[in-house]
């Protein structure tokens, strides 16, 4: 039986670890970077082999700043903002159209909507389709989809794709003194810089850890704070940032009901389009890469069959 029936990566958060991951040395024969593309594959063979799941999604950003996001909180990933969209480097920027050439040749779905973000994406599959289901990621915004009843877990890159982390429950708890269904209650408190969060003056994790076991959830915080259950300081900070508390939570709560199309997520046996592949891997010089991802589709496949 497989370790994780569902593999839902998070794409970006992993092309941009693979990115900063793998030399900048690393290029096509023709000089073109492909470090990000080899350091992808790399990290779905490596996931592949390791869970052998029957089903697999590249989740993608179709919107990386959704619009009704950054109403809600202008700030959100404002810092990110470059002349023509996401301010990412451009060597990487060139390899985005070259990842999703060689997913599609590989036969790995790719899927995206219009307005959302890969999280949204995640939340969705994560919720209809049956467990159980890793959701690779180096965002820690999606401990929020953790259920153990449901059999939904993260495989936090944190750590890197070797040292991953498998975020159930009891990890949450342990890491953070928060049980997922409280996370996100938990970030919205805290912020996050790297997300134009700015979070609670003065509330760091540990005091938002504290705040949530005595008072339940955010709602309860704030009537806590209307009824002076709080310290001076601490209710002044609480009702301060009301209005940053009520845009919250939709910002940072992912969708669980996007309209996605019906997609066929099961993991092919081998490469889907063979001669394309190996087209692109002579043309990108994906060498190692490449194969170590035929190999782990070949392997999951003698899994399955057993």
């Amino acid at each position: 039986m497989s370790d994780s029936g569902l593999l839902l990566f998070d794409t970006a958060s992993v092309y941009f670890r693979a990115f900063f991951g793998v030399p900048t040395a690393v290029r096509a024969p023709d000089g073109r970077p492909v470090n990000a593309v080899r350091g992808l594959l790399d990290y779905l063979a490596r996931f592949i082999t390791e869970y052998s799941p029957t089903r697999l999604a590249c989740c993608w950003d179709n919107s990386w700043r959704p619009l009704w996001r950054v109403v809600l909180i202008p700030s959100y990933k404002a810092h990110r903002v470059g002349d023509d969209g996401e301010d990412i480097p451009a060597e990487l920027a060139l390899q985005i159209p070259l990842i999703t050439e060689v997913l599609t040749a590989v036969g790995v779905p790719i899927i995206g909507a219009d307005g959302y973000e890969a999280d949204d994406v995640i939340g969705t599959l994560a919720n209809r389709e049956p467990g159980p289901v890793g959701v690779v990621t180096g965002d820690r915004d999606l401990f929020q989809v953790v259920d153990d009843a449901a059999g939904i877990r993260v495989l936090y890159l944190g750590r890197g794709a070797g040292q991953h982390d498998r975020v159930d429950a009891a990890w949450l708890r342990q890491r953070y003194g928060v049980d997922p269904e409280r996370y996100v209650d938990f970030a919205i408190l805290r912020g996050d810089p790297s997300d134009g969060l700015p979070g609670v003056p003065g509330i760091g994790e540990k005091t938002a850890a504290r705040l949530l076991a005595d008072f339940g959830d955010l709602a309860g915080i704030r009537t806590a704070a209307e009824a002076g259950l709080l310290t001076a300081k601490m209710t002044d900070s609480v009702v301060s940032a009301a209005d940053y508390l009520t845009a919250a939570t939709p910002v940072v709560a992912v969708e669980r009901q996007v309209d996605l199309p019906e997609v066929d997520l099961r993991l092919p046996d081998s490469v889907a389009h063979p001669d394309r592949f190996d087209e692109l891997v002579t043309e990108l010089g994906l060498g190692g890469s490449a194969e170590r991802l035929r190999v782990a589709l070949q392997t999951a496949a003698q899994a399955r069959s057993t």
